[in-house]
């Protein structure tokens, strides 16, 4: 079976978020894809089988993941094995993908609307700051700090959040000039600066740190649309690697939109 590593929100090996992309050519099993993704060791494994794509973190199958569809679609792309809109069934219904002229990825993901909420008891003492707001998302909690400069700066207790009833924590902030290089220098169509900022931790799925997670942009698009009155975005995740993800809030879809690189290609002997 073929097998990928694709570097996904960035123009720039060895940028972004790594995801590997396992196209089946027949069903496997679920302790199959599982014993996979563990040895490949990286925040997910994306399995497509036909129009059929899963993803599975080294520890769990998740339902969502917005970096690894990216990278199924672009190795589809790249390939010439696809040239048009993609559809990909999955536990989240049907996602639709396509490459726009200036060979971008666009993503069709629902929207995951963010409720106020208030702070978990030890998610403040676990990040190590204060949130400035809380909410959550059917997935995830969200919390916006007072800075840019407090986001990079961040070293959570991981351990410490595996207490908390979510698959992960979102930490963000509006965009200063100051602390976005991380994220700039992997992609040049940052030049005019992002407008929010984010990190993103989830050891609860076996994912301390995601270096750019799709999946809570679905999240970050509508909070920073409501906060900052626009619905076309530019989010920079502020990860070792850093990443760049375009985002356009549509009522109850979210448009996400990144550039992905190929980095390894072979086959899975087993």
């Amino acid at each position: 079976m073929r097998l990928f590593t694709v570097d996904a929100f960035t123009g720039t090996a060895f940028k972004g978020n790594p995801a590997a992309v396992c196209l089946l050519d027949s069903p496997v099993t679920d302790r199959w894809m599982q014993s996979v993704a563990a040895e490949m060791n990286l925040s997910e494994t994306a399995f497509l089988l036909g129009d059929s794509l899963r993803w599975f973190t080294p520890a769990v199958e998740v339902t969502l993941c917005g970096h690894a569809t990216l990278a199924t679609a672009h190795v589809l792309y790249s390939t010439g094995a696809a040239t048009g809109p993609l559809e990909f069934r999955t536990a989240s219904g049907t996602l639709t993908v396509n490459r726009r002229s200036d060979d971008m990825i666009t993503m069709d993901f629902p929207a995951k609307e963010v409720t106020s909420a208030t702070v978990p008891p030890g998610l403040e003492k676990a990040l190590g700051v204060t949130p400035v707001r809380a909410g959550k998302s059917q997935l995830d909690l969200l919390v916006e700090v007072d800075s840019a400069e407090t986001v990079a700066a961040l070293t959570p207790d991981i351990p410490a959040l595996t207490a908390l009833d979510a698959r992960g924590v979102i930490v963000t902030a509006a965009a200063s000039k100051t602390n976005t290089g991380t994220a700039a220098g992997a992609d040049t169509e940052l030049d005019a600066g992002p407008d929010f900022v984010s990190r993103f931790f989830a050891p609860n799925v076996g994912v301390p740190e995601d270096p750019v997670t799709g999946s809570a942009h679905c999240a970050l698009a509508p909070y920073w649309a409501d906060r900052l009155g626009r619905t076309s975005l530019v989010g920079a995740q502020l990860s070792k690697r850093g990443g760049v993800v375009h985002v356009t809030y549509a009522g109850d879809r979210v448009h996400l939109a990144g550039q992905a690189v190929t980095v390894m290609s072979g086959t899975l002997h087993f």
